[in-house]
């Protein structure tokens, strides 16, 4: 789906006689609509650690990563798969012919000292996925683009649970809430191309239409959280 946009994108830049694709399609009108979550009212518990792991799927993985590399506190985001078979080797068109049970995924590296599992997922809730669209996130359908969380501990379960019973009772979005907990397998990092795509690719159709409008959202939600460098 994301490489047929892509190649409409740049169909539409063609005809118009530009060198960009953004001076066709407006951001602002393409974007998905964000909001401001909640607060989370359970969150994982203090401690000591300086570093702990994180996974989400949440439609195509250039925005989610995009997002989440300019959050103070996460140390490293990785684009890639999860969600299926450990057993099951994979890549992206593997992936893409949404019969693997492999997600697009991200594997957030973060500091919880600085920033909280809770507060991962009110961010990831209010710009970067719509947890209302079951298999599909924006222009993405299938499987592959479903939204997810996949807890590495037991207390990351205990708030991801307790976050999304939060927001089914937030009144925010008409529709319920469909975004599943599930074991994240063996997380398979996607390819080097798919990496730091949207801070390698700037001007790239898909980025401009639909993954810059929610890092701006990011950005203007969370002004104390946004830093401006990107995360390894």
């Amino acid at each position: 789906m994301r490489a047929l946009i892509t190649a409409t994108l740049f169909a539409a830049t063609v005809l118009a006689g530009a060198s960009l694709v953004p001076s066709v399609i407006s951001p602002a009108v393409a974007a998905e609509e964000t909001r401001l979550a909640p607060a989370p009212a359970v969150d994982e518990a203090a401690g000591s650690a300086t570093a702990a792991t994180a996974y989400f799927a949440g439609g195509c993985f250039w925005g989610v990563e995009g997002v989440f590399s300019h959050v103070k506190g996460v140390r490293s985001v990785v684009s890639g798969y999860g969600g299926g078979p450990a057993k099951l080797n994979v890549d992206y068109d593997r992936v893409g012919s949404g019969r693997t049970g492999y997600a697009e995924s991200v594997r957030v590296i973060y500091d919880p000292s600085q920033v909280s599992y809770g507060t991962l997922l009110r961010i990831f809730f209010s710009v970067i996925t719509d947890p209302t669209t079951l298999n599909y996130q924006g222009p993405d359908h299938g499987t592959q683009y479903r939204s997810a969380l996949f807890p590495q501990s037991a207390d990351q379960e205990r708030v991801a649970k307790a976050y999304l019973a939060q927001l089914g009772k937030s009144g925010l979005w008409k529709d319920p809430i469909v975004t599943k907990i599930e074991p994240v397998g063996r997380f398979q990092p996607a390819e080097d191309y798919h990496q730091d795509f949207m801070r390698l690719n700037p001007n790239h159709g898909y980025i401009r239409m639909w993954d810059a409008p929610k890092l701006a959202a990011f950005q203007k939600l969370f002004p104390t959280l946004y830093k401006a460098g990107w995360s390894a």
